[in-house]
């Protein structure tokens, strides 16, 4: 597939089939990854790997943490909360490192950690598979982090829910233009 074709097709689908990835593809996937750039080759992003019960290990940290936030909410609240990582048979959760050295700037280790991010969404895509980007409440959390084997103050830049699609798209959705957003200077 071309790189401009894919760039204009891949969509976020985060209706999956609950059948395992094999170990090769998700190690396609961390490859394409990692071949973001990143100022002064420091490498900058961490993964995350969750598969099996490593989900359901995610799923009662996400949902202690709900309960932290929010004591009075009803049980199926929890539960619900308990249930997010089950809904695809891989998640990788992505974090930048903190500079660790003066010449780095945290602002690019983000950047090349986003970076990452997009190889993982397009290489899925290439690989026929489905994949979504998800954020919020939980890749803010310290324990979250903590339970993920990060540093409360680090970057988790949040979690790829991938496996393979439950459903095809018929057609692409037409995203906004780049022109309300551009200035030209000549």
């Amino acid at each position: 597939m071309e790189t401009i074709t894919a760039i204009h097709t891949r969509h976020s689908i985060g209706k999956v089939k609950p059948e395992s990835l094999p170990r090769e593809t998700i190690e396609k996937l961390l490859d394409a990854a990692v071949q973001a750039p990143n100022h002064h080759k420091v490498r900058p992003w961490r993964f995350v790997v969750l598969t099996g019960a490593g989900r359901e290990k995610l799923g009662q940290v996400m949902a202690d943490s709900f309960k932290a936030r929010f004591p009075d909410a009803p049980a199926e609240a929890f539960e619900k909360e308990a249930r997010k990582p089950l809904r695809a048979p891989l998640i990788i959760a992505v974090a930048a490192d903190l500079p660790a050295e003066p010449k780095i700037n945290e602002l690019e280790n983000i950047c090349a950690a986003a970076a990452a991010c997009q190889n993982i969404l397009l290489a899925a895509y290439d690989l026929g598979l489905a994949a979504i980007w998800r954020t919020g409440d939980p890749s803010r959390d310290p324990e979250i982090k903590k339970f993920l084997g990060l540093s409360p103050d680090q970057p988790l830049l949040g979690f790829f829910y991938i496996g393979f699609p439950d459903f095809i798209p018929l057609e692409s959705v037409a995203r906004p233009s780049f022109e309300d957003r551009t200035v030209w200077m000549e």
